[in-house]
């Protein structure tokens, strides 16, 4: 059962994002800030993969049969994390002058043992 407040998609979602973020640490980079949040959009995880910033979305799904996670970051969600990084750029700006990059992790299968995809710049901004 889930928390109260929250659906079964929202503690999936959370799982996945925490799973993400520890498979990513041990790749090297380093988390900055999980689930930023401005009235603009989201963004799941800003993550510092050496000089460069990396803004990450995080998509969970039980299996592939409809298409990847990937495949559901369409042209409306690109838009809203470009946007929701440049938020960020503004109330951050120690990486105003870093290069930035997109990232998709997308995860499929056993919620405890997904198959993970890392699609590194997954669209330009």
């Amino acid at each position: 059962m889930s928390p109260p407040g929250t659906t079964g998609t929202t503690t999936r979602g959370a799982a996945a994002e925490r799973v993400a973020g520890a498979w990513l640490r041990r790749r090297g980079l380093r988390r900055l800030e999980a689930n930023y949040r401005c009235r603009i959009g989201e963004i799941d995880l800003v993550m510092q993969d050496g000089a460069t910033l990396v803004f990450v979305e995080v998509r969970y799904r039980r299996t592939d049969a409809f298409g990847s996670g990937a495949e559901t970051v369409g042209s409306a969600k690109r838009r809203r994390l470009v946007r929701a990084a440049s938020r960020y750029l503004q109330q951050h700006p120690q990486w105003a002058n870093h290069m930035c990059r997109f990232d998709v992790i997308s995860m499929s299968g056993d919620e405890r043992r997904p198959e993970i995809e890392w699609i590194r710049g997954a669209f330009e901004a």
